[in-house]
């Protein structure tokens, strides 16, 4: 099982979507949100915390467990955190993503571009 750590940040009841670069193997141009891999020796938190520094220049300092979305035709497992407090300006560094948007939760739950089909019920369920 491979596991990955993705980070909605959360500002004035909007969420932070990242669209993914169309040269991704996995999920291209579709809209999903800043994390990646968690490393051999790494805690979901650490992960969290490099992922965001790597992929939008940001350190979360507050942040919660949201869920686990499992994606069982590639055993990958999605722990999904709410942050609500960082340091720094989000700001698209490196290639994975190729666009950043705030965004209400329940116009992203709508959105027919999403990684993943669990997506939109997680975006529903949100309460900012």
């Amino acid at each position: 099982m491979t596991d990955i750590v993705n980070a909605l940040l959360t500002r004035n009841g909007q969420i932070l979507l990242a669209r993914r670069s169309p040269f991704r193997s996995k999920w291209p141009d579709c809209w999903s949100f800043p994390g990646g891999h968690v490393e051999p020796g790494e805690t979901f938190d650490q992960a969290l915390v490099r992922e965001l520094a790597e992929e939008i220049g940001v350190v979360p300092t507050t942040w919660a467990t949201i869920t686990t979305l499992n994606y069982a035709p590639r055993s990958v497992s999605f722990h999904m955190f709410l942050v609500t407090d960082w340091m720094g300006k989000p700001t698209l560094l490196g290639d994975e993503h190729t666009e950043l948007t705030w965004i209400e939760p329940y116009k992203a739950a709508r959105l027919p571009d999403l990684a993943l089909e669990a997506y939109p019920a997680m975006l529903r369920s949100l309460v900012l």
